[in-house]
């Protein structure tokens, strides 16, 4: 059986009326006052009810949520990773830090920005690996590559900072002075590839899914997200920094200190005052425990890496020194 639209009844039975002549009056009386609103609102009769309703509901809920918990850079992991270890925006720089050795020196020009895609600088000989460095330890395969676009007479060409980069890997005093690594230099073909040395304008290292920009002075670092690339901003590379006061000793600091990331190193202070600095150090910022400790406040992985301590070291480009003896390096 179809069952009867459900409907309003807007008047009395007929048979109560016709008992009632003052209810027949009061029922006529409503239906004019009805009609006479239905006529010249329309449907809006029916929905006003509804609306007003709905609008007490809204302010009711809204006055009883509680308050939004905050969200933001500070609840990141750090150095542009969100707290589940994905690629975050970088906080904005701090404007209150007090660190003048951290300046980029004057000096030669340099580009700025390029294609953010990088040319690998073929092997020497045979074009796939040179010589393995070192006697012991696990082998680290690496590529050295530059960033396409630059100017190559800001840096001499792509010859001179492969040579660069493969002489000091390649030396006794790096890592492989420690007993523990062996590297070997790779072409573009090479099928297992642990890192990649890049030399990389700054404007591509700022870039949060590689260096990032937390820190307000141009920076080299170490991205695993980017292709376990150990990236050589081209500003410090042609610059270096105000604690070295020898442009060679940087570079050979910036490429030992890079690859210490990539071999799973991490920062730390200087260790004993006026002794050598640790390689893993950020020397390029300064030599001084107190200037380092202003950074770190910034970055979450490293806030507590170095004290502001007072100590200071002497610049130092090794992890392993001229006599044997190994730097904290970390």
């Amino acid at each position: 059986m179809q069952a009867e639209p459900l409907a309003a009844q807007w008047r009395p039975p007929q048979a109560q009326l016709e008992q009632d002549p003052e209810e027949a009056r009061k029922a006529r009386r409503r239906q004019g006052r009805v009609g006479r609103l239905v006529g010249a609102y329309g449907w809006r009769v029916y929905a006003l009810p509804v609306l007003l309703v709905i609008t007490v509901l809204v302010a009711f809920n809204t006055a009883t949520a509680p308050a939004p918990t905050e969200t933001g850079a500070s609840q990141n992991g750090g150095a542009g990773q969100g707290g589940d270890g994905t690629l975050a925006e970088q906080p904005a720089a701090p404007r209150d830090l007090n660190i003048p050795t951290a300046e980029l020196p004057t000096g030669g020009d340099f580009t700025r920005s390029a294609a953010m895609a990088y040319h690998v600088v073929p092997v020497p000989n045979d074009g796939v690996s040179g010589k393995e460095a070192g006697s012991g330890g696990t082998v680290y395969h690496y590529t050295i590559e530059v960033e396409n676009g630059i100017d190559p007479s800001s840096y001499a060409g792509d010859d001179a900072f492969a040579s660069a980069v493969e002489r000091t890997l390649s030396d006794v005093r790096s890592w492989i002075g420690t007993g523990k690594v062996k590297l070997q230099r790779v072409g573009a073909d090479y099928g297992d590839i642990d890192f990649r040395v890049s030399l990389t304008t700054p404007e591509t290292a700022k870039r949060p899914d590689v260096c990032g920009f937390s820190i307000p002075f141009p920076t080299s670092c170490y991205s695993r997200t980017f292709g376990h690339r150990v990236v050589i901003n081209l500003a410090r590379w042609v610059r270096g920094a105000l604690a070295f006061t020898d442009l060679g000793l940087y570079r050979q600091y910036a490429i030992n200190h890079e690859v210490g990331h990539a071999l799973g190193k991490s920062h730390v202070g200087c260790q004993q005052n006026g002794a050598l600095a640790p390689v893993m150090m950020q020397q390029t910022f300064g030599v001084s425990n107190n200037y380092v400790a202003q950074l770190n406040a910034v970055d979450q992985y490293n806030s507590k890496a170095v004290p502001a301590d007072g100590k200071t070291c002497v610049p130092n480009a090794w992890p392993v020194l001229q006599f044997g003896d190994t730097a904290p390096a970390g």
